[in-house]
């Protein structure tokens, strides 16, 4: 007789998920009423060419239907950043927001790391929507990364030989 297979409970996934070590990002774009952004570890780099990148929306966020069909940045965090992701999490009082004037959509002042990006397409993924974007403008700057595993928030030492030569 075949075994009956159970579906994991959202708890035990967000457990068994919180294994997996990543970065921790801050995706901003522009509202009717000014800049929105929302904490986010669901980031990849996609492809090369065309240059994409993935975010992972959850629909329940106040920002999802800012960013299905609009201009975004990514801001990947440095270490010294954590309270700004607490911030963008729902954490009142976590960190008060910098812009950067230069940026064409809303990007944090000084992240480890940015990309701007276009909407390029975007898939349904269950309580998610996957959104690619097709990053325009990009720039990073050294220092520690800010990361994300067991549910808490640490720290990735820069490296001193990386592997941007070999890209």
């Amino acid at each position: 007789m075949p075994e009956v297979l159970v579906r994991p409970s959202p708890g035990a996934l967000r457990a068994c998920m919180s294994r997996f070590a990543t970065g921790v990002t801050v995706v901003t774009c522009n509202g009717d009423d000014g800049p929105h952004g929302a904490t986010m570890n669901s980031f990849t780099s996609v492809s090369a060419d065309p240059p994409l990148v993935l975010i992972s929306v959850a629909r329940k966020a106040h920002c999802h239907s800012l960013l299905i069909d609009r201009p975004f940045c990514v801001n990947i965090l440095g270490a010294e950043q954590e309270p700004l992701a607490r911030l963008f999490a729902g954490s009142r009082g976590a960190a008060e927001p910098r812009w950067a004037p230069d940026a064409r959509v809303p990007r944090l002042a000084n992240p480890l790391a940015w990309a701007e990006c276009e909407p390029w397409r975007s898939y349904d993924g269950g309580d998610h929507t996957l959104v690619l974007g097709r990053v325009i403008d990009l720039g990073h700057r050294d220092g520690d990364a800010l990361t994300y595993a067991w549910s808490r928030f640490g720290t990735a030492a820069e490296a001193t030989n990386g592997i941007e030569h070999l890209i």
